[in-house]
């Protein structure tokens, strides 16, 4: 009979339930408390384990439980709250949690995700951390309009100058950590001949959608959350959505998306003609996306770089 694990994370520990259903365990979330759990779960050989992104808490466990080579799924928490008011459960709390999202596990099935090694994780954590330095500075720059006072207004300069330097840095270090590894290498130069596609663009798209390249177009634009979703019922047809998927990263694809609509032939004439045929102004950026998604995917997948007459 196939077993079905669901973890719910805390910062100080998790518990951990199964399908069939099993007495629920509670670990600490420390060293000790993984790698007892990870010998329990080698006892029992679960077909997936799953668990819900907890603002990096449960990294540590999915590292462990990847390496002794246990299928993981992290997944969206919205989707196993939306299957837990379906199934009626509407009471919260850690171990119940934990049930349902085993149930969630044996029901629908997610895929496992592939084990990162350290450079990637690396290379991630990197990339993550730029954009964090980069809302800072942000924030920073927008409350400069409203320093009336010297001292504030000196402040803020001198924070800004600071987090100028760490963007400096963190992005020196992507390079090298790039530079060293050489299917990152590869990847991101081919990434950043695309015209619209920047270092910044490629090193995110290398971390945050390592699956380019490995799936096909429908794949990779559902893994982003801009394909096309139907909404028909009987003889109603209802307008198109996209949405789901990985929401930071297509967020963060949008300016870059936005630059190719202007600096991209592809792109651009594609861009243009929607908005000809009376398309809103964000659907064809969505649009767009999509069909910039698919060239880099089949870009990476034949090995090539970027040539404008085969995209």
């Amino acid at each position: 009979m196939a077993t079905y694990v669901g973890i719910d994370i805390a910062k100080h520990g998790f518990d951990m339930a199964t399908e069939p259903k099993q007495k629920i365990q509670h670990f600490d979330n420390d060293p000790d408390g993984i790698q007892r759990c990870c010998k329990v779960l080698q006892q029992r050989k679960p077909d997936l384990i799953v668990m819900e992104p907890t603002g990096g808490y449960e990294v540590a466990l999915v590292v462990e439980l990847q390496a002794t080579g246990l299928p993981v799924a992290v997944v969206n928490a919205r989707r196993i709250r939306e299957f837990a008011r379906a199934s009626g459960q509407l009471a919260k709390t850690d171990k119940l949690d934990a049930q349902i999202i085993a149930r969630f596990a044996a029901v629908l099935q997610p895929p496992a995700q592939e084990a990162l090694d350290q450079q990637t994780r690396t290379l991630k954590a990197l990339v993550a951390r730029r954009h964090q330095l980069v809302q800072m500075h942000t924030a920073e720059t927008n409350r400069t309009e409203h320093a009336r006072d010297k001292a504030v207004a000196q402040s803020i300069q001198a924070i800004l100058k600071t987090i100028e330097r760490q963007i400096k840095k963190v992005e020196q270090q992507i390079r090298d950590q790039i530079d060293c590894t050489r299917e990152f290498k590869q990847k991101t130069q081919q990434l950043e001949s695309v015209p619209g596609i920047g270092e910044t663009t490629a090193s995110l798209l290398v971390t945050e959608l390592p699956e380019l390249g490995r799936r096909n177009r429908r794949q990779i634009a559902a893994l982003v959350g801009v394909a096309p979703i139907n909404r028909d019922s009987g003889t109603y047809r209802g307008k198109r959505i996209t949405g789901g998927g990985r929401r930071h990263l297509r967020a963060r694809l949008f300016m870059p998306v936005l630059t190719a609509t202007r600096f991209n032939p592809n792109i651009a004439d594609f861009y243009q003609r929607l908005l000809r045929n009376g398309k809103t102004k964000m659907t064809a950026i969505i649009a767009a996306m999509r069909k910039l998604l698919t060239m880099l995917n089949t870009m990476i997948a034949k090995n090539e770089s970027w040539n404008p007459k085969s995209a």
